[in-house]
């Protein structure tokens, strides 16, 4: 038996579903109830059933691309804060290789990089690293945070959502997995990205939102309202 529909949102302790279903993320069960462990969105998937978080900080997984800023130089590493409850290191070996030079000739406390992690050990110790195509040091613009499981909606299908709020705004967006975004264009427009990015942390939610935020765009840039034929896509990321 099931209490409720995909996409609800739920509370902590609110009974989901018992006896057939299965548990996910963001849920426990109590003898055959399963019930929400976070404030969140229903999302069920044949017989199993979890919660999305609403509200959420990073925990780092191998492999993503995240956006850091440096908050302490050691002997031989650099501190980043990830928006995570565990710090990044990213070592001088993983920059400069066997070369030894000073830490602080290259990045210094406050630069904002983009990396990718590395690895993650047992007690969740972030190693971070440079190596790949387009990570390094950002230059100027402005750094916008939001919960990491909005992340997916932000980017949009294929890339869709974001590279609508590219065009119309003209700015360079770069978005880490770990819900920080960096945003570089003229002032005018990357006050009006930022806008819109927020909206769609707050509604991420909601259906209609594509459309929504073309009309908001054409908007704030002063554009002609565009027409679209399409439908907007209601499924939201696991």
């Amino acid at each position: 038996m099931i209490f409720v529909k995909d996409k609800d949102i739920v509370i902590p302790g609110d009974i989901l579903a018992e006896n057939e279903y299965h548990t996910g993320r963001g849920t426990f069960k109590e003898e055959n109830k399963i019930c929400s462990s976070v404030v969140g969105l229903i999302a069920i998937r044949n017989k199993k059933i979890s919660v999305i978080p609403l509200q959420s900080k990073y925990i780092p997984k191998k492999g993503d691309v995240v956006i850091g800023e440096i908050t302490d130089i050691r002997f031989s590493m650099w501190n980043l804060d990830i928006n995570s409850p565990y710090s990044g290191i990213l070592p001088a070996s993983e920059v400069f290789g066997k070369e030894k030079r000073e830490l602080n000739s290259v990045f210094n406390v406050g630069d904002v990089l983009f990396l990718r992690v590395v690895d993650v050990d047992e007690v969740k110790k972030v190693k971070l690293g440079l190596k790949g195509r387009g990570l390094g040091k950002f230059r100027d613009g402005i750094l916008i945070s939001i919960t990491p499981t909005k992340v997916p909606r932000l980017i949009g299908k294929k890339g869709s959502m974001i590279n609508m709020i590219k065009d119309h705004t003209k700015c360079e967006i770069v978005v880490g997995q770990n819900g920080v975004v960096w945003v570089k264009g003229e002032p005018a427009m990357e006050r009006i990205a930022e806008k819109v990015i927020k909206t769609i942390e707050k509604e991420a939610h909601t259906s209609g939102l594509t459309d929504r935020v073309r009309d908001m765009l054409s908007e704030l840039c002063g554009e002609e309202k565009e027409e679209t034929p399409e439908k907007e896509n209601k499924e939201l990321p696991e």
